[in-house]
């Protein structure tokens, strides 16, 4: 560091020609009136008095004059506005980043303190020794970023605000905070930007800095235990399989003690002991035949660094006969559906009414498919948008290829499938065109696609662009195991079979009335609102912190939804120590930034001690005198 100081307001220094008149007055001395008196013998005493009261003799001995000199002087070097260089390049705008993501929430087990706690302290240091030609603007990293403040040297503004910054309970985004600054770029001149964090992101991201990053890495936390997944599964006794999965992490073994708890009752327990870097998978067994709610909780055995990876939510569902429509055409599909207790198959025999809406539909045309439903399988019939497409033909054709990795096809074996009906592209068409309308090809033929998939809002869409019964596929082992994995997607989808725990840092989508109004209070007590759409799907709300969300409005009924963390990088507490971009790496520093310390108020303060001793000076009782 270069300690030789320096001046901000150096045209300050013209104030010290007040040293001028304050030198005149002192040498302006106040005369005295002629007297008559009645002996000379004073005279000796009168000599001394004008000896002593003489300019030079008054100036040389004055500690009164001597005292206001040192205080003009303190005063004029405090009005300069000194500061101590630190020889690093002073910014004028200056944006820093402070990550608040879940991990900065962690402590070690000396001081206590969080990660966040000593990136304020460092970030309120600059903000103490800003020069009057800086302006800083903070910025919070989290699933997201968000400015706190303006570019601004309004001290008590950036404390407030640094003040107010809490921990979200979400994993950070980088590379959206950075955005944001070069966005901020376009409107102030940035050439560098801090960024404060314990290192607890991907290494890699992509964007190319258009500024100098200074990354600060803060010191690590302690060890940490934490829930990682939470989930839960229906199985063939109509139990639920419950699974809870616990990571350590890499600093120090670590016991622990786990306990599930069944609509806020403890239904099982179970000890741990995890060793550095380790993980385990906890299996419980849950009786449900309604909808519950259950809560994994983790009592650490020792230092614990992180709180929020500690608790989990998941609700179960009540269990219900999944609701399949299936043309009565396509008796393949009926035939390998029948005589399950768990599915009601429509329409029935003896029964002429249909539910309102179906898990499941199987149709041969469209106007089955336009039915409201979950999932849907088309079969031998080409959708209207894609006729200018594609078109069907009565001719001979087999598989080329398939997407082994798609969940309607998994271990479903079709090279040796013979189809009577062949699909074939029409002039200038491609796999582009429907990839634009949004489908995705599962099964290629010689001469066009064979099976089509689409996500729509709320709905999964297959298409057989031929119909199945004219080929042989359902003779082969590979049909029932294609209609089964139907199903289970269907049961997923439904969130029948399978339960996954909500974590942050969104709400997982809700089916409402449409086009209403909704309130959401936070675990915080703060309230978002939000609107449903014309389908009702209210979607897109931030969690960003873990606990209970109340859902009211029409139709809500006071909706309680849980999020957890379940994070594995969060729970990790690993710290990445270089940054790798699109160009270049940016290696992080834990040492301290310097920064220009301003020194007026120390001047200012030696100023006010020199008055004080003026006072005291000029206020005291000459020796000898008597009242």
């Amino acid at each position: 560091m270069n300690f030789w100081p320096g001046f901000y307001a150096l045209q300050s220094a013209w104030y010290l020609l007040l040293l001028v008149p304050l030198l005149i007055f002192y040498f302006l001395k106040l005369k005295r009136p002629h007297q008559r008196v009645p002996s000379l013998a004073l005279w000796s005493q009168v000599i001394n008095d004008r000896r002593v009261n003489s300019p030079f003799q008054k100036f040389k001995r004055s500690i009164l004059l001597l005292l206001q000199i040192l205080l003009l002087l303190f005063l004029v070097l405090a009005l300069m506005q000194p500061y101590v260089q630190s020889g690093a390049e002073r910014a004028e705008y200056l944006p820093i980043l402070i990550d608040c993501s879940a991990s900065m929430a962690a402590t070690d087990s000396q001081s206590g303190k969080t990660r966040l706690d000593l990136a304020k302290e460092r970030v309120s240091e600059l903000i103490d020794n800003m020069l009057p030609d800086q302006r800083l603007s903070l910025v919070a990293v989290s699933s997201t970023a968000r400015r706190l403040t303006a570019f601004t040297d309004n001290q008590r503004v950036l404390k407030k605000a640094l003040t107010d910054l809490a921990v979200d309970d979400v994993p950070s985004q980088l590379e959206d905070a950075l955005r944001m600054t070069q966005a901020l770029s376009r409107t102030a001149p940035i050439k560098s930007v801090l960024f404060y964090s314990d290192g607890n992101f991907p290494r890699e991201v992509d964007f190319e800095l258009p500024f100098d990053l200074n990354f600060q890495l803060l010191p690590a936390a302690g060890a940490n235990i934490g829930i990682t997944s939470f989930n839960a599964r229906k199985n063939q006794a109509g139990n639920w399989d419950v699974f809870i999965r616990i990571e350590n992490s890499r600093q120090a073994d670590s016991p622990a003690e786990v306990e599930l708890l069944q609509d806020g009752t403890s239904i099982a327990k179970e000890e741990v002991i995890l060793g550095s870097g380790d993980s385990q998978r906890l299996e419980f067994s849950v009786a449900a035949d309604k909808e519950s709610r259950l809560e994994a909780v983790l009592n650490p055995g020792s230092h614990d660094s992180l709180a929020a990876d500690n608790r989990a939510f998941l609700t179960i569902p009540q269990s219900r006969s999944l609701l399949i429509y299936i043309d009565p055409e396509l008796a393949s599909y009926r035939y390998a559906l029948a005589d399950n207790q768990e599915f009601l198959v429509y329409p029935q025999e003896n029964n002429s009414t249909t539910p309102p809406e179906f898990d499941l539909i199987i149709g041969s045309t469209e106007k089955d498919l336009a039915k409201p439903g979950l999932v849907k399988l088309g079969i031998g019939f080409i959708p209207e948008e894609l006729n200018k497409l594609i078109t069907l033909e009565n001719n001979l054709t087999d598989v080329v290829d398939w997407n082994r990795s798609s969940s309607l096809l998994r271990h479903v074996e079709l090279a040796d499938v013979q189809i009577s009906q062949q699909p074939v592209w029409l002039e200038n068409a491609n796999v582009e065109d429907l990839e634009a309308l949004g489908y995705e090809v599962l099964i290629h033929g010689r001469l066009g696609p064979l099976l089509l998939q689409k996500r729509t809002a709320g709905e999964l869409e297959f298409y057989f662009l031929f119909n199945t019964d004219r080929s042989t596929m359902p003779y082969r082992v590979g049909f029932p195991i294609m209609v089964s994995n139907l199903i289970q997607l269907t049961l997923q989808e439904a969130g029948i079979s399978e339960a996954q725990a909500a974590a942050t840092p969104v709400l997982p989508p809700l089916a409402l009335q449409p086009e209403s109004q909704y309130e959401i209070v936070t675990p915080t007590g703060h309230e978002l609102r939000a609107e449903s759409d014309d389908n009702g799907r209210v979607s897109g709300i931030a969690a960003l912190h873990t606990g209970e969300y109340t859902v009211s409005g029409a139709g809500a009924d006071n909706t309680k939804i849980s999020v957890s963390l379940l994070n594995p990088l969060e729970t990790s507490l690993v710290a990445v120590e270089e940054i790798q971009f699109s160009e270049v790496p940016v290696t992080a520093t834990e040492a301290q930034i310097d920064s220009d310390k301003p020194l007026w108020g120390e001047f200012a303060f030696i100023a006010f001690l020199l008055l004080l001793g003026e006072w005291w000076y000029f206020q005291k009782r000459p020796a000898g005198t008597i009242s």
